[in-house]
C-alpha cells in the first residue's frame, strides 16, 4: 500500500507479535535508603575534600542528594555527626588484656594506632580535640587503657591522668602534620614557603640554619643542630611517646624501674 498524497510506502501495521510485546519502560536504579551509616560516610567525604571548615549539615546533604531535613531523622545536629565520625575510628579496635610484663609496648601500640586512626581522614585531629571521648561506645576503650596504666602499677593519680596525657600527644601531634600538609596543598609545594611537601629538604636547610648560628649567643642550638629537626615524622612521634613512657615508669615502685626497656 501507497500513500498517494506522498508516493510513499504507508506505515504498515503493528505485527501479532508486536501488538503482545508489553510496553518497555525505564527502570530508575533502586537508591540506597538514607540510613546513619550512609550519612557518616557522605560525612567522611565531604570532610576528606574540603575539611572540617568546609564540612556543613548542607553539603553532606548534597553529597547525598537530599535535602537537609532529611539528615536529622538520622542525627541530631552537625556536632552530633562529629561525634559519630570520632566513633567511627574505633570500629574493629580492641585494647589487648593488660599485661604488667608489656605494659609499655601495649601503650607504644596503642598510640601508633590512635595516630593512624586520626589520619585515615582529614581534620580527624581537629575533631578529636573538640570531643570529650566519654560516650557509652567509647567508655570501654577509656577503660581498657586505664586498665593497662593500673595493672602496671601506675599510682592512680598518675594512671588516671595518663590516658588523657597519651591523647593530648596523639592529638597534638598530628593536628600539626594536617596543618603542614594544608599549607603545603595551598602553596603547591613550590619552594616560596616553608610548607614544603618534601620535609627532608626543609629538615636538612634547618639543621644547616642552627648550625650557622653565631655559637656565643646560641651553643646549644649549634651543639644540637644535627638532632633538632628529624627527617621522619614516624621517627619524631616514636621519641615522643618513649619521653611520656619513661616518665610514666618513673612513678612506679623501684622493684619495677630497672626492667629492660623502662
Amino acid at each position: 500500500m501507497t500513500d498517494a498524497a506522498s508516493n510513499t510506502p504507508a506505515t504498515p501495521p503493528p505485527s501479532p507479535w508486536e501488538r503482545e510485546r508489553p510496553t518497555r519502560t525505564r527502570v530508575a536504579p533502586a537508591r540506597a535508603p538514607l540510613s546513619r551509616e550512609r550519612v557518616v560516610e557522605a560525612a567522611f567525604t565531604v570532610l576528606d575534600r574540603q575539611g572540617l571548615d568546609g564540612l556543613s549539615m548542607r553539603q553532606v546533604a548534597a553529597e547525598l542528594g537530599v535535602t537537609v531535613s532529611a539528615l536529622y531523622a538520622h542525627v541530631r545536629s552537625k556536632d552530633d555527626l562529629l561525634e559519630l565520625m570520632y566513633t567511627r575510628l574505633f570500629d574493629g579496635f580492641e585494647m589487648p588484656e593488660p599485661d604488667p610484663e608489656r605494659w609499655q609496648e601495649q601503650v607504644r601500640d596503642y598510640a601508633r594506632s590512635g595516630r593512624r586512626r586520626l589520619r585515615s581522614h582529614r581534620d580527624m585531629a581537629r575533631i578529636s580535640m573538640a570531643h570529650v571521648p566519654f560516650t557509652a561506645e567509647l567508655l570501654p576503650h577509656v577503660e581498657a587503657l586505664l586498665a593497662v596504666f593500673r595493672t602496671a602499677g601506675l599510682p592512680d593519680r598518675i594512671a588516671a591522668e595518663a590516658g588523657d596525657l597519651i591523647s593530648t600527644y596523639i592529638d597534638g601531634f598530628v593536628l600539626e602534620e594536617g596543618m603542614w600538609q594544608d599549607r603545603a596543598d595551598q602553596h603547591g609545594g613550590d619552594g616560596s614557603s616553608l610548607a614544603r611537601p618534601d620535609w627532608r629538604e626543609m629538615a636538612e636547610e634547618m639543621r644547616n640554619y642552627f648550625s650557622a648560628l653565631p655559637e656565643e649567643d646560641f651553643p646549644h642550638l649549634r651543639a644540637l643542630s644535627g638532632l633538632m629537626v628529624s627527617d621522619s615524622s614516624d621517627e619524631r612521634f616514636d621519641i615522643g611517646v618513649e619521653i611520656i613512657l619513661r616518665g610514666l615508669a618513673s612513678y612506679l615502685p623501684d622493684r619495677e624501674k630497672g626492667r629492660p626497656g623502662d
